[in-house]
């Protein structure tokens, strides 16, 4: 399986600075981004990204703002939420817009890899169908 390509978006560095190294001791690819709109430009860039790790909590443009702005822009990225107690609504309301999880501040590693994990289960199986479907078009079109 291909590496999984995660975007960690936090607006605390040496919060993003410690999981970086975390989720890279785990071999996982790691681009960081410390608000909404800086995760937003490197998506636009970077087409390869599977999943992103998104804070509820950040000044400016929010985690569920940049939520739905990814749902809507980069429909196949899963975004897996990370709350700190007091913000437990907004993730709700995050998974209501499509989030694929979400999980407390400080999250356990294990159970964060076992989250990204499952995401990039699912957006590789959406990835396929697309494929098939692409490839089943073509063939009906040359009359297969």
């Amino acid at each position: 399986m291909i590496t999984p390509l995660v975007m960690l978006v936090d607006d605390e560095a040496p919060f993003v600075e410690t999981m970086t190294k975390r989720l890279k001791k785990r071999d996982l690819d790691v681009i960081a981004a410390f608000s909404g709109r800086e995760a937003l430009e490197i998506l636009n860039k970077n087409q390869n990204i599977d999943i992103v790790i998104l804070d509820v909590k950040m000044p400016g443009m929010d985690g569920i703002e940049t939520l739905k702005e990814i749902r809507a822009r980069f429909p196949l990225v899963e975004v897996i939420m990370l709350t700190a107690h007091a913000t437990v609504e907004s993730a709700i309301e995050g998974m209501k817009l499509g989030a694929f999880d979400y999980l407390m501040k400080p999250c356990d590693m294990g159970q964060l890899i076992g989250k990204v994990n499952e995401a990039v289960r699912k957006k590789r199986g959406h990835e396929e169908k697309i494929r098939e479907a692409h490839v089943k078009e073509i063939l009906t079109k040359r009359g297969f």
